[in-house]
């Protein structure tokens, strides 16, 4: 997740504890102690993060119908690689790029690397114009 994401998950965690605050203060709600409603909170939270983990993790599918996946193998292309071509091509830098595979910027370069010397290109404009007269990245 980025930075918004973080802020906006705090945000909401925040907001739902106030608003248990207010019940207990304007409703008299005393079946549990402030704490249990932070552990109740903390409980679900945790869930919802452990969810969009999984959801995020998921390994994304190149074959659809618009990608050559005959190129793809016949350069062999790691998911990582198309991944962070497909953030190249993109126009994210090795930083963002970094940020949005969490990875350090020593991998993601690393990546590029390998990617630049399959694709026999110098570049990383050269890399993007190949890959995608090579229709393997959109």
């Amino acid at each position: 997740m980025n930075k918004k994401s973080n802020y906006l998950y705090g945000l909401v965690m925040a907001l739902l504890a106030f608003v248990l605050h207010l019940l207990e203060q304007n409703y008299g709600i005393k079946r549990f102690t402030t704490e249990s409603y932070i552990i109740i909170l903390a409980t679900l939270f945790a869930g919802i993060g452990v969810w969009l983990g999984i959801q995020l993790a998921k390994p994304h599918k190149h074959n659809n119908g618009k990608v050559n996946q005959q190129a793809i193998a016949q350069l062999q292309l790691t998911e990582r690689e198309l991944e962070v071509l497909t953030h190249l091509a993109n126009g994210l830098s090795n930083q963002e790029i970094a940020e949005a595979m969490y990875l350090s910027v020593s991998t993601v370069k690393t990546h590029l690397h390998k990617t630049f010397q399959k694709l026999s290109v110098t570049s990383r404009t050269q890399a993007i114009s190949k890959a995608k007269s090579l229709k393997v990245i959109h």
